[in-house]
């Protein structure tokens, strides 16, 4: 039922930005640049709207978010219940579960962190 009322709102969302982007192209760009500065999208010079303004409420903008989305409803955990199996990639790149780390009754620790 999730993934129906998912598809249901990303298909709506992407169908009246289409709409949206054939009556009133320059407010769109607008938008989507606006966007893109908060994400500093824009930041990068090689980066013009011209190369991915246009590919916004595609087809393929539409799967994406879709695959996206249905992904993350795996991916949701709830205090009391199971630790959901996430996928992660190991620092050789070979793609794992997160409870393919857990060893015999021992406690898994995940530690988050960033190398500047």
């Amino acid at each position: 039922l999730q993934k129906i009322l998912i598809l249901l709102h990303v298909t709506a969302c992407v169908l009246v930005g289409k709409t949206l982007m054939i009556l009133f192209p320059d407010a769109m760009k607008r938008y989507i640049l606006k966007q893109g500065e908060r994400s500093r999208m824009n930041a990068n010079p090689k980066f013009s709207y011209e190369n991915w303004g246009p590919t916004f409420f595609s087809f393929k903008y539409l799967l994406f978010v879709l695959k996206v989305k249905w992904k993350r409803l795996e991916d949701e955990a709830y205090e009391g219940h199971p630790a959901p199996n996430t996928p992660v990639v190991t620092l050789d790149g070979e793609v794992r579960h997160l409870l393919d780390f857990i060893q015999d009754n021992r406690p898994l620790i995940l530690n988050f962190g960033s190398c500047t």
